[in-house]
């Protein structure tokens, strides 16, 4: 049969490429989509804390969604703090005091709008104040296979030492291993939270640490010992220092990119 005689595939079909567009552009304006663009704009400063946001008509032509995906765009940022809505006035930015900051999706905006740089002291102000008290707690509290957790990422991150994302991810994993181990809901909640804004600064922390590394595995083991022997006092001081001194290998892998 001729080349050109054959029937089109479902691939080639006029019908099925615009069936793929129409999907494409829905998914484009669905009230998830919506909020995911209005949350990161609000997050880049697009707009700002305080300000109303534009007009109902302005936004719709801006995004190029219908009023009922806006509206449940605006319900979904009104959920996570950012925006709140007041009759005659209009819709606007909340303060960021009121930014649920611990939402996935809110986190991941600032990831994706702002450089690492700029919310890894923030970020590790509160790691600094969840992380030390948790493992002090792990070293009372931990079970076998919690100690099994901890040593099967240390030993995957001296495994990965040489290669950057392994080490990474072996890294995050050791810290989650920590609060798991403190038999507390609570906290280990902290760690789903906050997993994506771990990974970002775990990376700068680490090329930080690039000449030091092997200490800085040196001091993930201090901590899994002490927990190991029940030592609360000595494993709360071991992941201080631990915090502290990564926090210093940040700061040192921001001015490296600074200067480049």
């Amino acid at each position: 049969m001729p080349q050109n005689d054959r029937h089109p595939t479902s691939s080639s079909r006029p019908g099925a490429q615009q069936g793929r567009v129409s999907r494409i552009a829905d998914s484009e304006s669905s009230p998830a989509a919506v909020a995911h663009k209005i949350g990161r704009e609000i997050v880049a400063g697009t707009y700002p804390p305080d300000a109303l946001l534009p007009v109902e008509a302005a936004m719709l032509e801006r995004y190029g969604v219908s009023r009922t995906s806006l509206r449940e765009a605006y319900s979904k940022l009104a959920a996570k703090g950012l925006i709140s809505a007041r009759p005659k006035v209009g819709t606007s930015v909340r303060s960021r005091i009121y930014w649920n900051m611990l939402d996935a999706e809110v986190l991941s905006w600032h990831l994706q709008t702002l450089p690492p740089t700029a919310i890894a002291a923030d970020l590790y102000a509160l790691r600094r104040m969840i992380e030390p008290g948790a493992a002090e707690l792990a070293a009372i509290e931990h079970a076998p296979e919690d100690i099994r957790d901890i040593d099967a990422a240390l030993d995957q991150m001296r495994a990965g030492a040489s290669i950057e994302q392994d080490l990474i991810e072996a890294d995050l994993q050791f810290h989650l291993a920590v609060l798991k181990a403190t038999q507390n809901p609570f906290i280990s909640a902290f760690s789903a939270l906050i997993h994506a804004a771990m990974l970002s600064t775990f990376q700068l922390s680490w090329r930080g640490a690039e000449v030091i590394k092997d200490k800085r595995l040196d001091q993930h083991a201090d901590v899994a010992n002490a927990i190991r022997s029940g030592d609360a006092i000595g494993a709360r001081k071991r992941m201080e220092e631990l915090l502290d001194d990564s926090l210093e290998d940040v700061s040192g892998a921001a001015a490296q990119q600074d200067r480049r």
